[in-house]
């Protein structure tokens, strides 16, 4: 049985536009706000899961860039552009005032950015600033496709995070 969220039968019944407009804010890739707002209405939380997932799952380089332009580096202020409230609230466990970790999370950053061309993206929502750099630690070993391949699937986790918060 499809867990049921209080604000499901709400965003089922939201106006086109408003639905597209709060599902940009969980993954900026227009065929995939497309994908799942034509499988309204949802019957339960696991569906729209679902949906979200299995579209997320076929993202283009393109899209990839376009999700990726919302979200600011890690351990960094957002800014214009990006998803500023998502992304304060998921970064609450990287304590800025910390130093140390900040300057590892920059260095990080940067090294991430060369080795790859793209920002670091973790779903950093639950974590601190240690196991987030242990992650971008680990992954910076990853190839090419093994890398794309986490990456997609951190936007994804990040998108159903918020879908799951947009309908509770």
């Amino acid at each position: 049985m499809s867990r049921v969220r209080r604000g499901l039968p709400q965003f089922n019944e939201l106006p086109a536009d408003e639905a597209r407009a709060r599902l940009a804010t969980c993954l900026d890739v227009p065929r995939w706000v497309e994908d799942v707002l034509a499988g309204r209405p949802y019957a339960g939380i696991d569906e729209l899961e679902a949906v979200a997932t299995s579209s997320a799952d076929a993202m283009s380089e393109t899209e990839l860039e376009q999700a990726l332009a919302r979200h600011p580096r890690i351990g960094e202020r957002p800014g214009a552009g990006h998803d500023a409230a998502h992304s304060t609230r998921e970064q609450a466990g990287v304590d800025r005032s910390d130093s140390g970790a900040t300057a590892r999370l920059a260095e990080g950053n940067r090294a991430y950015e060369e080795r790859f061309g793209r920002v670091f993206l973790i779903r950093a929502a639950g974590r601190n600033a240690h196991e987030i750099l242990t992650e971008l630690e680990r992954r910076l070993g990853n190839g090419d496709a093994a890398e794309r391949a986490e990456t997609i699937n951190q936007l994804r986790q990040i998108a159903v995070l918020r879908l799951n918060e947009l309908v509770s």
